[in-house]
């Protein structure tokens, strides 16, 4: 990041202010204001004129900028410096409230010389400049040698900036990748969904029994079929079946084994016994399958497992997603039993404008990808080794007038849950300089992008940004200049202070 503003070198803003002192002939003589940042405070000083002599009395606001919140113990002290004369420290132990210390500053001769702020607090020590100042006279005081005329601004105070969530920070010239926006939905990756269906007429089994969520092994036994019975014979009928054709195949092993015992003194022919033998298989085989309608037969109208069921198991690692039958339900083949997906990777089709969608070709590299979803402060970011560009679709869609775009990410539907919305922004390969701030510093005013800039302590003016792109947390914007000191938190709060009527109090106590 390249910044244009050193803070070791704190940044100083004067401004005449409507702070005044009345002189002993009832004349009215103007104050003068300075703002000052360094590394730890902020300084904000409403200073009476300087005469020498004279005592003027500086109302020192200072925020402590780690949380912007007001300095509530510690030292303060004003300083004036010039070369070959002693130093004139003028120091404050107590504060007047939170925040405010009142410096009663009396300068000893007249003169040209640096203004410094000196701040001792349990958060740290911190020497500010403040500027050029001239010390007069009676008749002729002397104020800020720099002073500019301000730029009309909206006033917000520190009073209520120390009760508001309020952050500035310097805006700063940066890097600014190429990025690619869009609406996206999550969804399974390309053969990572599969429906099970029965391949059978059959009973779902109660056990086992999925359920939403369950993670599945690759083979794991999902659901147990048994086959169905004909409706129409009853339990009676199967088993005087089986009894029937127990005895059928009794009768024939009987024959079988006499005309084996026959055939060894040549009484029959080896043909008879072939045909015995094919007999007697035939009924085994017929009471076989008797006993195995009989017995699914039971367990199919008992609820119980049993007999002779089928599994359906996982085709490979995977999560269920959807059960759609329920246990001891009759279900015909065809019939869908369940949905699994692989819980990883994903894969995120993003509707993106043509013109956006264009810059995706082959040579694209894809830098990162940051998902915002709706209610989310802070975006899910995706490093680029965990994304891949899988397609770009041939055509623009006539419903959206968007071309969708389809990115594999290794991350697991427990982070990106499937069929999840969210806003998309795909960082590419390439850079430029620009103004690059957080997010939190843009508001919404009326459909216009505004942004705030601090002109002093408690002044602040308006800006229309135009967003050049967005990655992650910060916006590429132009309509703010390097070394602006920018409102990056708590802007809403000063639009409202801006749309105060008429005849709001002005100015505050000290």
């Amino acid at each position: 990041m390249k910044t244009l503003w050193l803070l070791t070198a704190a940044a100083v803003v004067a401004s005449v202010t409507a702070c005044r002192r009345s002189t002993p002939e009832g004349a009215e003589e103007e104050g003068w204001s300075v703002t000052a940042w360094g590394e730890r405070f902020e300084i904000f000083a409403e200073v009476e004129p300087l005469v020498a002599g004279a005592p003027a009395v500086s109302h020192t606001h200072v925020t402590v900028l780690g949380d912007f919140s007001p300095l509530r113990e510690g030292v303060v002290a004003a300083a004036l410096r010039a070369p070959g004369l002693p130093e004139q420290v003028f120091r404050q132990d107590t504060k007047t409230r939170d925040g405010i210390y009142s410096i009663e500053i009396r300068p000893a001769r007249e003169g040209d010389f640096d203004l410094f702020f000196l701040v001792n607090a349990p958060s740290g020590q911190e020497q500010i400049p403040g500027g050029r100042v001239r010390v007069g006279r009676k008749g002729q005081p002397g104020g800020r040698l720099d002073a500019r005329e301000p730029e009309e601004g909206i006033s917000f105070l520190k009073e209520q900036q120390w009760r508001t969530p309020f952050a500035t920070d310097w805006a700063r010239e940066g890097l600014v990748a190429t990025t690619l926006r869009g609406s996206a939905r999550v969804r399974p990756a390309g053969g990572g969904e599969t429906v099970l269906t029965a391949n059978l007429d059959a009973v779902v089994s109660p056990r086992p029994w999925p359920f939403r969520g369950q993670a599945l092994a690759a083979g794991a036994v999902v659901f147990q079929l048994t086959p169905q019975v004909a409706g129409t014979r009853s339990g009676a009928e199967l088993e005087a079946e089986v009894r029937s054709l127990d005895a059928e195949a009794q009768t024939a092993r009987n024959r079988s084994e006499r005309l084996r015992k026959l055939l060894e003194v040549d009484a029959v022919s080896r043909a008879e016994v072939e045909r015995a033998d094919a007999v007697r298989t035939s009924a085994e085989a017929r009471l076989t399958a008797a006993r195995r309608d009989l017995a699914t037969a039971r367990a199919g109208r008992s609820g119980a497992t049993g007999g002779a069921s089928v599994a359906v198991r996982a085709p490979w690692p995977s999560q269920v997603a959807e059960v759609s039958v329920s246990p001891g339900q009759a279900v015909s083949m065809g019939t869908a039993l369940a949905r699994l997906v692989k819980p990883s990777p994903v894969w995120i089709e993003v509707a993106l404008t043509p013109a956006d969608a264009s810059r995706l070709d082959s040579t694209a590299k894809v830098q990162g990808l940051f998902m915002r979803r709706a209610g989310e402060a802070t975006p899910l970011a995706i490093p680029p080794q965990a994304v891949r560009l899988v397609s770009r679709a041939p055509e623009v869609d006539p419903r959206t007038a968007t071309v969708t775009a389809i990115f594999e990410v290794r991350e697991s539907a427990a982070q990106l849950p499937f069929g999840s919305a969210a806003d998309a922004e795909i960082t590419l390969a390439g850079e430029g300089t620009g103004i690059v701030v957080p997010a939190t510093a843009l508001v919404d005013d009326g459909g216009v992008a505004v942004a705030y800039v601090q002109l002093d302590g408690e002044s602040f003016a308006r800006r229309e940004v135009r967003s050049r792109g967005r990655q992650g947390d910060a916006v590429a914007v132009e309509g703010v200049q390097a070394g602006e000191r920018l409102v990056t938190r708590g802007g809403q709060a000063i639009r409202r202070a801006s749309l105060l009527s008429a005849g709001a109090p002005e100015g505050h106590v000290h």
